[in-house]
């Protein structure tokens, strides 16, 4: 049961996170990576949301929403994939500033998203 509980929150959160990075991505000239961005700081904040809701404790919620769908929204391989084609590239200020921005804006918006969550709760 838990298996099919995660494959439905991935069946809507890869498809979210492919059309949401596309459309992001879209709209920047820019070799920064700006819709994986996107997608992982929108994961933390959903994350952030359903641990301060409380939804840990309900193993369903957790399970379809949290595992499955922020599971397959975030994407820390393509995360990595990017950081190190910009480094192959020779574009170290923007690989560099893709890692910290990275890190400071997911961590942020799990901040955000718990005291939201913790807020509604």
């Amino acid at each position: 049961m838990t298996v099919l509980l995660v494959v439905v929150g991935g069946a809507i959160g890869a498809p979210a996170r492919y059309l949401l990075d596309r459309a992001v991505q879209s709209r920047h000239d820019s070799v920064l990576p700006w819709g994986t961005l996107c997608v992982n700081v929108i994961g933390s904040f959903v994350l952030g949301v359903l641990a301060g809701v409380g939804t840990a404790h309900d193993s369903v919620l957790w399970t379809v929403l949290g595992t499955g769908f922020c599971g397959a929204l975030t994407t820390f391989s393509t995360f990595g994939y990017e950081t190190v084609r910009l480094l192959e590239d020779r574009a170290r200020l923007f690989a560099f500033g893709n890692v910290a921005v990275t890190l400071v804006a997911g961590i942020g918006a799990a901040v955000a998203g718990f005291a939201a969550g913790a807020a509604i709760a």
